[in-house]
């Protein structure tokens, strides 16, 4: 088996976090949580469920992310393949198996759980949310010939192929970083339908209008910054 590393940004995520951890699949070789400059329990009851536990005082999702990579980037084994999924279980971790299969069997690069509404939870992505995901989709098509129909969070990609990609978004704009610049450096890839059920406590991003509109904004900046490169 690849060596597998998992990196959960967190957030006061005391609630859920070792819900996370704990759907795992043992496939895994080290799950990484990077506290977000949480100010609960989240850190504790990450190591607890057995997690390796960093801290980023700076906010934001892709300081978490980049804080995660550092960390493997300083060990003496690299892994094979690197897992990102949110620490607020609306993910289904024990789906981790089918998103590194294609890399595994197929030599994809890059898989992305796609969170189709057949499989959703009523409830779990707000209207901002959706519409989001379908508008900047659409501008990738178009601009980019991509087939990606989501910005999910859930997502494996190849360790190597990761440090390719040189990701430096440091909140809102890292996941559709990654997949722009996947197109741009003709990355195989694949979606896989994934289940997706409402989060535990209340999202830093969809939750709040103001983290709404800057989620929107950040999204279409990288994909208009792409477009015309």
């Amino acid at each position: 088996m690849p060596n597998i590393k998992v990196i959960i940004p967190a957030y006061n995520e005391e609630e859920s976090i070792h819900l996370v951890i704990n759907d795992i699949p043992p496939i895994v070789d080290e799950i990484i949580v990077v506290s977000n400059n949480s100010t609960d329990n989240t850190e504790k009851n990450a190591k607890k469920a057995g997690a390796t536990v960093l801290f980023e005082k700076q906010k934001g999702y892709g300081y978490a992310c980049l804080k995660g990579m550092t960390y493997i980037a300083e060990q003496e084994t690299q892994p094979d393949i690197v897992v990102f999924l949110d620490g607020d279980y609306s993910d289904y971790p024990e789906e981790l198996t089918k998103l590194v299969a294609p890399i595994i069997d197929e030599n994809i690069d890059f898989v992305l759980g796609s969170r189709v509404k057949e499989l959703r939870e009523q409830g779990s992505m707000t209207m901002p949310q959706i519409f989001g995901n379908w508008l900047a989709t659409r501008l990738m098509r178009l601009f980019f010939g991509s087939t990606f129909t989501d910005l999910g969070p859930f997502r494996a990609i190849k360790y190597d192929k990761l440090l390719n990609l040189k990701m430096e978004d440091k909140t809102y704009g890292w996941t559709v970083e990654m997949q722009l610049k996947a197109l741009k450096q003709k990355l195989s890839y694949k979606e896989i339908p994934v289940k997706y059920k409402n989060r535990i406590g209340v999202s830093k991003v969809s939750g709040t209008i103001k983290g709404a509109i800057f989620a929107g904004v950040k999204i279409l900046t990288w994909i208009f910054k792409y477009s015309f490169k």
